[in-house]
């Protein structure tokens, strides 16, 4: 697909767009094809190779204070055949994800994200968790841009700044301040092994990230702000 360069479009190739599925509790999402993914997820995490994240919505009754929460996502993943696959949880309904795409000089980004604002935090500030499940944000961002790993930790940093640009300008207030994220947020980065060396906010995939995460994370605000977090 030619295009000029420094040229930038809020649509993305139909061939690369993230495939979901959503079956409640489940919100299932297929990467374009086996991906880096790096993230903290309670499923997966760190420096992983996979195809698929899920997210599993959970309540209350599901993680009692004696459950090890890792552990029983990790056993449904399992039970699902999807052992080999990223896993996040939130009490967010997970019907309610948001979808965002971004294209700049070319290089392609996408995410998908459920917010939620129970749980929120400012950073540098420490309040008690909230009481049972936590509303939380997570998202998955996915570009096509054949990153090297200190770049993907970038590109990460990145996603991580728009968040919380569009959590900042929600103004949602805490007692601490306006809220910054939550303090169970969680972001997996997905992209293609390779050489790039650079992923910030100056180069081309840093912008794609950024606008796909902001767009994605500021349309789950305001739909939770709106409905006052109402399934």
């Amino acid at each position: 697909m030619a295009r000029e360069r420094g040229a930038a479009t809020d649509q993305v190739q139909a061939a690369w767009r993230l495939d979901i599925a959503l079956a409640r509790p489940w919100l299932e999402l297929h990467l374009p094809r086996p991906m880096r993914c790096l993230s903290w997820a309670p499923a997966g995490g760190g420096l992983v190779t996979a195809d698929r994240v899920l997210w599993r919505e959970v309540r209350d009754a599901d993680l009692t204070e004696e459950v090890d929460a890792a552990a029983w996502l990790r056993a449904r993943l399992a039970a699902r055949g999807a052992a080999d696959a990223v896993g996040l949880l939130t009490s967010r309904n997970v019907a309610r994800y948001r979808l965002a795409e971004a294209e700049a000089a070319g290089v392609r980004a996408a995410c998908c994200a459920t917010v939620g604002l129970t749980n929120t935090e400012r950073v540098g500030c420490r309040r008690p968790a909230a009481a049972g499940a936590c509303g939380t944000i997570n998202l998955v961002c996915a570009t096509d841009a054949a990153l090297g790993e200190p770049a993907q930790l970038e590109a990460l940093s990145v996603a991580t700044q728009a968040r919380t640009a569009a959590v900042i300008e929600a103004g949602h207030r805490v007692e601490t301040g306006i809220a910054t994220g939550t303090g169970t947020d969680c972001i997996v980065l997905a992209c293609l092994p390779g050489e790039a060396p650079y992923a910030g906010t100056h180069t081309a995939v840093g912008e794609a990230i950024g606008r796909a995460v902001y767009n994605a994370v500021r349309a789950g605000v305001a739909e939770w702000v709106d409905t006052g977090g109402a399934e």
